[in-house]
């Protein structure tokens, strides 16, 4: 992880604290808009003084309308100078993990370190089908996926497949100046434990409580000892929906009002199995996010915040702010919960990339205009 050079984005003493995005389409909203309304968030995040921002990847559902968070991630990190942009997740089931970890390494040197990867085996949706990868690679291949990717970024100068990739030994190009990090979201114990057998930190969702999380945590320390793993030094990142009020009845009505219409486009997922999809009780749904999250009073919302940040080995905190309605409700409810809750230090607004140096960077005829559009990006280019 890179140092946080402004020393003030923290929640809860000792977990950084990012925005988590889910880039959902609101009724009467274009793709376009719920695209360019998640970019508005990501920038205004910078500004606002969180360390990072990571973005969800869905496929042929409105719930989330972004397919490729490494694209959008790539995107916002050439809007900005200072955060971490990470996604939540890649769904590693759905592609060629060599092609995600050459990605990975490209936006870890165009950055100037920003990029994070955060990768998931995902459902057995639709997905699996369009792509070609097949429930075979859902059900049993992650394993094989995760130790191919994590071999890829590990900074070795060649790389060689396994038995379900098997190719020949390879250059890794660009290769890493050493090892990249890696997020696993995960769900089920299964995730944990081969998250927990390579090493590599957890991305906790926002449907698990507390106490839930806790249990993962364990169960991740307990499995990486068996297989010879020291999980002290590990930062696991944790989700939470936040919702910021003058009182707990209106940040809980502002929930109930905005969340179910996201919540209605998981509904739109196809199951390859024939199971029915979504939430079969929307609204209980809401209400059990609304009890375990920071919903409601600045007071109440810090409270929630530093129990979330004492979970063991958990050191980035994903706020999502969308739940209360469209992009006003949702840029207030960042800004009231970074400045009332997370007492964060603006960090004032990016410099923007210029049509002149836009050109510049195109054209890119030398090494001087090169070192200049790295600058106005904050790549500390060389």
């Amino acid at each position: 992880m890179t140092a946080d050079p402004s020393g003030a984005r923290r929640a809860g003493g000792r977990a950084s604290a990012h925005l988590f995005l889910l880039a959902g389409q609101r009724p009467g909203d274009s793709h376009a808009e719920a695209l360019a309304t998640a970019h508005r968030y990501g920038r205004a995040a910078e500004a606002t003084g969180f360390a990072g921002v990571w973005i969800a990847e869905h496929h042929f559902i409105s719930y989330g309308v972004c397919p490729s968070a490494i694209t959008f991630a790539a995107h916002l990190l050439g809007a900005t100078r200072r955060i971490e942009v990470g996604t939540a997740a890649c769904i590693l089931s759905n592609r060629h993990p060599v092609a995600l970890g050459e990605e990975a390494a490209l936006l870890h040197e165009l950055s100037g370190g920003r990029f994070r990867l955060g990768v998931g085996r995902g459902g057995p949706w639709v997905d699996l089908e369009v792509f070609g990868t097949g429930t075979e690679r859902f059900a049993g291949g992650f394993h094989d996926a995760l130790e191919l990717l994590t071999r890829w970024l590990s900074g070795q100068p060649t790389v060689a497949g396994n038995h379900r990739f098997p190719f020949r030994t390879v250059p890794v190009v660009p290769r890493p100046r050493g090892r990249l990090p890696v997020w696993v979201a995960a769900t089920s114990t299964g995730t944990v434990e081969v998250a927990a057998r390579h090493g590599l930190p957890l991305l906790l969702g926002l449907h698990a409580d507390l106490a839930e999380k806790a249990e993962l945590l364990d169960r991740y320390a307990r499995t990486a000892e068996a297989h010879g793993k020291n999980s002290a030094g590990i930062e696991h990142a944790s989700a939470h929906l936040a919702q910021v009020a003058e009182t707990d009845a209106a940040a809980r009505l502002a929930v109930t009002a905005g969340l179910p219409p996201l919540l209605a486009g998981t509904r739109e997922y196809v199951r390859l199995d024939g199971a029915p999809a979504g939430q079969r009780d929307p609204a209980g749904y809401v209400e059990h996010l609304i009890d375990i999250h920071p919903v409601g009073t600045p007071d109440r919302c810090r409270q929630a915040v530093a129990r979330a940040a004492a979970l063991p080995g958990v050191r980035h905190l994903l706020f999502m702010v969308e739940a209360g309605g469209g992009p006003e409700i949702g840029l207030a409810n960042m800004r009231r919960l970074a400045t009332d809750v997370l007492d964060l230090a603006p960090a004032g607004d990016p410099q923007p990339l210029t049509p002149t140096s836009a050109s510049q960077a195109a054209g890119s005829a030398s090494d001087g205009e090169a070192t200049r559009y790295h600058a106005i990006h904050g790549n500390d280019f060389r």
